[in-house]
């Protein structure tokens, strides 16, 4: 019976309280029958009116309730059956002691209805219970005694005995209705534990992807519905990396083996990146964007950016290298003011933007296989930490001329006394 009555739409709640007054209403009936059966076989008989009765009330609250779905007049009524007939049972018997206290099943409205309805709907009804238990003892005290008032035919000792049966009896049925209502209860919390749990690990995998994205700040902004995600700053270093050839390199491979390629060639430069505390910022096909200086806290980026790009082609050319055909990858380092935000609302992108970037991608482009080139800033930056080959000046379309240097390595080896002006001059 624990689940008549229960709509698939019932909050967890409720499907708890249904299923507590069902029961009880199923116990009730069962204890009239064996109250009357145990008082006949120790000799009494006594009328089976009341009794059949209530169980008849039971039954056809029951239907209606099954009918009707009307959840709250069947608590209502179930809980007038359970406070109203232990006092009429008590009435009909004589007294406290003749129905061996009979009125405490009453008791099973207050707290039926604090099981099922809540604490303070249960306060009209522990009021009735207390007032009708107190009105019976008065009346019971007031004509204990009075001439012309009938013995009871029932023998004291049977009396005592059912004293003992109800107690028992009903303080069975209350533990066995709290028992189970405390049971569902740390079920329903035991699965909403899980369901949290479940809840963070998915939280936690969510922002780990959106870390993979954007850097930390700008993920915590964008979780907080920031609408707009722009800033500007002053210096910036930003790298791009190109595999040298990748046209005819991919030319002879399946679609599985060029990806495969990318993967494990990106994939460890991930690795390194995350290792300097560099920011990845996308990969083009091919190409492969890093900026550092875009999260507070790094004492050098500049630094790790030209440390990255000389681990990134040592690993290339080591044991990075796989088959007859060497990969190497042409790089360009820029370093200056730049624009970085987050662009759309759906598959959005962090990205940069600025003369820096542009600098940037195009000095990569003029490499040769396997350089370094730096910005005359870049340059400045790490000339007495890194060594540099002398400086050239290389023509950009829409920037004209601009000087470059290569990294080749750490340590200071810079040898041309020419200054960034007197090559721009000369050109």
């Amino acid at each position: 019976m624990r689940s008549a009555g229960i709509q698939p739409d019932d909050c967890p709640e409720l499907r708890l309280q249904k299923a507590l007054l069902v029961m009880a209403s199923g116990l009730v009936s069962v204890a009239a029958i064996g109250w009357l059966l145990i008082y006949w076989a120790l000799g009494p008989k006594l009328s089976t009116t009341l009794p059949v009765l209530l169980q008849a009330l039971v039954a056809l609250n029951l239907v209606i309730y099954a009918l009707t779905h009307n959840f709250s007049l069947f608590r209502a009524s179930q809980l007038a059956l359970f406070l109203f007939f232990p006092f009429i049972a008590q009435w009909a018997l004589g007294n406290f002691v003749t129905a061996s206290g009979v009125i405490l099943w009453g008791l099973l409205a207050p707290i039926g209805a604090l099981l099922c309805a809540g604490p303070r709907e249960s306060v009209p009804w522990f009021v009735a219970y207390l007032v009708l238990t107190l009105v019976t003892g008065f009346f019971d005290f007031m004509l204990a005694g009075k001439p012309g008032m009938q013995e009871s035919e029932i023998p004291l000792r049977i009396s005592m005995a059912f004293f003992a049966l109800n107690f028992a009896t009903l303080s069975a049925v209350v533990w066995f209705l709290m028992r189970f209502a405390i049971l569902d209860r740390q079920q329903a919390e035991q699965a909403l534990h899980e369901a949290h749990k479940r809840l963070r690990e998915e939280q936690d995998r969510s922002d780990r992807l959106l870390l993979n994205i954007l850097p930390q700040p700008i993920a915590r902004r964008l979780k907080d519905a920031e609408p707009t995600i722009a800033d500007g700053y002053p210096e910036v270093t930003v790298m791009f990396a190109d595999i040298v050839n990748f046209t005819q390199l991919a030319a002879d491979m399946t679609p599985q083996q060029v990806f495969g390629m990318l993967n494990r060639i990106f994939s460890h430069f991930d690795m390194l990146a995350e290792r300097h505390g560099l920011e990845k910022i996308k990969t083009i096909g091919d190409s492969y964007m890093v900026a550092g200086g875009l999260t507070p806290g790094q004492s050098d980026p500049c630094a790790a950016v030209a440390q990255l790009a000389l681990d990134m082609r040592d690993w290339l050319g080591g044991e990075g290298a796989r088959g007859p055909n060497p990969i190497r990858v042409r790089v360009g380092i820029g370093t200056g003011p730049v624009v970085a935000g987050v662009v759309g609302k759906k598959k959005f992108i962090y990205d940069l933007w600025g003369d820096t970037v542009n600098i940037a991608s195009r000095i990569t482009s003029e490499g040769a296989p396997s350089s370094i080139q730096c910005d005359a800033l870049t340059h400045a930056r790490l000339a007495d930490r890194f060594s540099f080959d002398p400086p050239h000046v290389v023509p950009l379309k829409g920037k004209g001329t601009v000087v470059v240097y290569r990294l080749t390595g750490q340590g200071t080896a810079d040898s041309s006394p020419d200054t960034p002006a007197r090559l721009l001059a000369a050109s």
